[in-house]
């Protein structure tokens, strides 16, 4: 095929006739959620000490505690359980995450651990109830995604299992967000008891109903490879980690690790923990439905009790979603809606006076033809 008249010529690509073009939805869909981004919320719970920050540092590779200030023991006795917000914007090949951390420094810890967890699920109900009236406003373009995706939940490695905290939290939790127990500081465990431990917490959380999250079920045309991470990942739950950022020397090159008097404990070594599953399930693999498993689930249920409960009171202030006072409007803002107001009229008196003229041409024709059928 000749192009235009350049002295040169240009070949097109042969194009079947039956082509559409629609299987390049894909692309425009990649295209647009690259430039948009990602967002992903994610709540790190257990008592301190659990190694909860240094191993959200080794997930990401960043350092989310630069001004942290650790309590001693006095201090810990009268602290309560707070919501700590760190938000970092991390990119990779060109694939932007707003990643936020949700930490919840002073859980456990203190001496009388009764409803503990109340300021976790209130905060975990706020984010819900901030997108539920964001969602029913005007505007609802740009709506910021605050909801808790997952909750990592830190298990101590001593022990014969679930404590009665840790069971009641799970319970507290598990209808409102993702929970994944994770089993902390696993070097503290040698591999069979890190096996009996496990198959201990899976009985436990059987025994007393807790619905952890679920791995979905494979496709039947994914690949086998992919079957067997599946497999994998649903038979290392609960997750023994091991974090660190310290880089030691080991068979002569440099890994992330622990250095011990009896050797050293690699955290990206899959025979030494699970750390490297966990990375693959959180970020790799299944990031994508944790989110939709928080839309379509958990939000789902708290919007649906709430629409029952709004439907169920006549009383608009009952509502459980309290409504916010109007702002006063400033004199800029009066002059607009006056104006806005004056258009609309004009524009009504116009169709009105419109609508009338045509009702009066009609009944005159109609006259006319009346008065000509009398006198024919």
């Amino acid at each position: 095929v000749q192009g235009e008249k350049t002295g040169k010529e240009t070949f097109f690509p042969f194009i079947p006739c039956w082509y559409v073009g629609f299987a390049t939805l894909p692309n425009q869909v990649h295209r647009k959620s690259v430039k948009k981004g990602f967002d992903f919320t994610l709540m790190v719970a257990g008592e301190s000490g659990m190694g909860k920050s240094t191993l959200v540092n080794s997930l990401f590779l960043t350092d989310l505690y630069k001004d942290r200030k650790l309590l001693n023991a006095e201090e810990r006795i009268n602290q309560t359980v707070e919501i700590i917000k760190h938000t970092v914007d991390i990119e990779e090949k060109g694939v932007k995450l707003k990643l936020t951390i949700v930490d919840t420094p002073g859980f456990g810890d203190a001496v009388n651990n009764n409803e503990c967890w109340k300021p976790i699920t209130d905060y975990i109900d706020q984010q819900f109830e901030q997108y539920f009236r964001d969602e029913s406003g005007l505007n609802r373009k740009n709506i910021q995604d605050n909801r808790v995706h997952c909750c990592l939940y830190f298990i101590p490695p001593f022990g014969h299992g679930l404590r009665p905290v840790d069971v009641e939290f799970m319970k507290a939790l598990h209808e409102k967000v993702n929970i994944i127990p994770l089993i902390a500081k696993a070097d503290c465990l040698t591999p069979n008891e890190i096996k009996k431990l496990k198959d201990r917490i899976r009985e436990e959380i059987d025994k007393f109903g807790i619905k952890v999250y679920q791995f979905p079920e494979c496709d039947s045309d994914e690949d086998e490879e992919f079957k067997q991470l599946d497999r994998e990942l649903k038979e290392c739950t609960p997750f023994a980690v091991i974090g660190s950022n310290t880089v030691v020397e080991a068979r002569g090159q440099r890994v992330r690790g622990r250095l011990y008097p009896w050797g050293i404990v690699e955290v990206e070594n899959q025979s030494h923990c699970d750390f490297v599953k966990l990375r693959n399930m959180l970020i790799r693999s299944h990031m994508h439905d944790l989110k939709d498993v928080t839309c379509d689930v958990h939000y789902e249920n708290y919007r649906a009790q709430c629409i029952q409960e709004m439907t169920r009171f006549d009383n608009r202030m009952e509502s459980p979603i309290p409504i916010l006072p109007l702002s006063t409007p400033d004199a800029d803002t009066e002059k607009l809606i006056k104006m806005k107001d004056e258009e609309v009229r004009n524009s009504l008196d116009f169709w009105f006076k419109k609508k009338l003229r045509r009702a009066a041409w009609c009944n005159s024709s109609f006259f006319l033809q009346q008065e000509q059928t009398r006198y024919s």
